[in-house]
């Protein structure tokens, strides 16, 4: 008591029979730390500094009937220590900073008459922790008569419980508990959110959870230039969800966002935009998400300026036509579910340049259209399907793609290649012209060249995947280093040249046919 202990101390005598060492500096329970004392009953470490607890830190206790751990560090518990203490009556943990009670932490302690887990930090708990508990189904099983039913007491008081919807099984079950189960304090209280701080169990009725549902007054705004405007979005969830407000792509950092709590399930975020300026125009998104689900709603900002409204189409600024900017686009990065696209655009205003993103199926007769505010140039496709072939493309405003600002990708079906790539989407080369800068194992092309090739090119990937072992010194593999070294024309060559070579053994006359497809 009260002694300068760092650690259990060793070679204690094996026939004692309670333990008890408090008040020390012991900051760990370490494996085995009594298993030679094997006659043990009672064993009392209390007010120490302990925050680890090895997993077979009680091997070989199998007589404990009695351990006492209040007042030290612990935030977690190895619950399957307790398979090594079949005999363990009394488990007092309070006092300590216990903040999860996983749905099994009970199985394997069957033969309990107290529990005390009060004065921890336990927020939310299943009531699975204890319908799955043993000793709970234990009078079940025995005779219906009283006194063959073992009850036990269990503290559970002055926790900081979370009273939403994810302690709705917890508070019915605290509600109706019933024998075995006995609790030392039934009046448990809430203590957030706020409106519920301080009620009673009893006195609170909890609904089931639920993902956000996103509403607005007015999802199309048209403002003068200069005015001041403020989007609005309810979000109705439960629990509370995280709301935020992206423009394009980007999470909005700079304009006054606020929420306020209209009742206990529905919260109103707003977003004012001050001093409306052209470049302010666009798609506004505001997302909410819980750990149920996420959902989105769009609110489009128009602006008036000279009294006239610069339209959108739909929602996105209007160009001209005969506009004519140099579109860089490439494939940056290859993802488990897709690709991220980077484009660079060389223009007189970049700050209030938009894009349209053109994207679906390559015989799809009409594309998918995702507008791109000003000061974005990455955007990521996810959820491609495989052994189909995507068209991609960028261009400015609300123009229609034009020849070099589109690449054309077909998505691989070997499993086995894509198991070995850790399911990696993978990209083939199906158009052979000018390549672009891509990682490992990712080929795509732009659409400039004729789709004449493209059987050829799928066969000529497939027989460059497995040409490893046979490849010989100085021979150009299909890989992306290798295909970056070469010529984007020596890459088209390469391609027409096999195929010329295949077709003139068949006919001669096909020569200068296959010589125009070279180009």
């Amino acid at each position: 008591m009260g002694t300068a202990l760092r650690r259990i101390p060793e070679n204690i005598p094996q026939d004692l029979i309670k333990i008890r060492i408090e008040n020390s500096h012991l900051t760990e329970i370490p494996r085995g730390s009594f298993h030679e004392v094997s006659a043990l009953e009672f064993l009392w470490l209390n007010f120490n500094d302990i925050t680890v607890m090895n997993i077979k830190s009680l091997e070989g206790l199998k007589n404990l009937t009695e351990l006492r751990l209040q007042g030290n560090k612990l935030r977690s518990v190895p619950w399957t220590a307790f398979q090594d203490t079949p005999s363990l009556k009394i488990l007092d943990l309070k006092h300590n900073r216990l903040d999860v009670l996983p749905e099994y932490a009970l199985r394997h302690l069957p033969g309990l008459t107290y529990l005390d887990l009060s004065f921890n930090q336990l927020t939310v708990i299943s009531r699975d922790v204890f319908l799955n508990w043993p000793l709970y189904h234990t009078p079940e099983k025995q005779s219906k008569r009283e006194d063959n039913i073992a009850t036990v007491v269990v503290a559970l008081h002055d926790n900081p419980w979370l009273c939403d919807c994810r302690l709705k099984g917890f508070v019915e079950f605290i509600k109706s508990v019933s024998s075995p189960i006995i609790l030392m304090n039934s009046y448990l209280t809430c203590a957030s959110p706020g409106f519920r701080a301080g009620k009673f169990f009893h006195e609170v009725e909890l609904k089931a959870c639920m993902k956000p549902v996103i509403t607005a007054p007015d999802t199309n705004l048209t403002q003068q230039l200069g005015a001041n405007v403020t989007l609005v979005c309810l979000v109705k969830a439960r629990p509370d969800p995280t709301v935020r407000w992206t423009y394009g792509l980007k999470i909005i950092r700079g304009f006054a966002e606020s929420q306020i709590q209209v009742n206990e399930e529905t919260v109103m975020s707003q977003l004012v935009i001050p001093s409306l300026h052209l470049a302010d125009r666009g798609v506004y998104t505001c997302t909410a998400n819980n750990f149920i689900g996420n959902s989105s709603l769009s609110i489009l900002v128009n602006v008036l300026s000279l009294n006239v409204s610069v339209p959108f189409s739909p929602a996105f600024p209007m160009t001209s036509a005969e506009e004519n900017v140099y579109i860089d686009i490439r494939i940056a990065k290859q993802t488990v579910y897709g690709i991220t696209l980077e484009w660079y655009a060389v223009t007189e205003n970049p700050a209030e340049t938009w894009f349209t993103i053109h994207f679906g199926r390559s015989d799809a007769a009409k594309k998918e259209m995702i507008y791109i505010g000003p000061g974005i140039n990455s955007y990521s496709v996810t959820d491609l399907q495989p052994v189909t072939k995507y068209e991609i493309c960028v261009t400015l405003k609300n123009q229609a793609p034009r020849s070099g600002q589109c690449i054309v990708f077909v998505t691989g079906s070997d499993i086995s290649e894509l198991e070995q790539r850790e399911k990696l989407i993978h990209i083939i080369v199906i158009v052979c012209a000018m390549v672009l800068a891509v990682p490992a194992g990712m080929y795509a092309c732009t659409t400039e060249t004729r789709f004449s090739c493209f059987d050829h090119c799928i066969e000529l990937c497939r027989k460059r995947r497995h040409k490893d072992k046979t490849q010989k010194p100085g021979e150009r593999q299909g890989t992306f280093d290798s295909l970056q070294a070469g010529s984007d024309e020596g890459l088209c060559r390469d391609s027409s040249e096999d195929k010329r070579t295949r077709r003139r053994s068949d006919d001669k006359t096909q020569k200068s046919k296959a010589t125009a497809e070279l180009y």
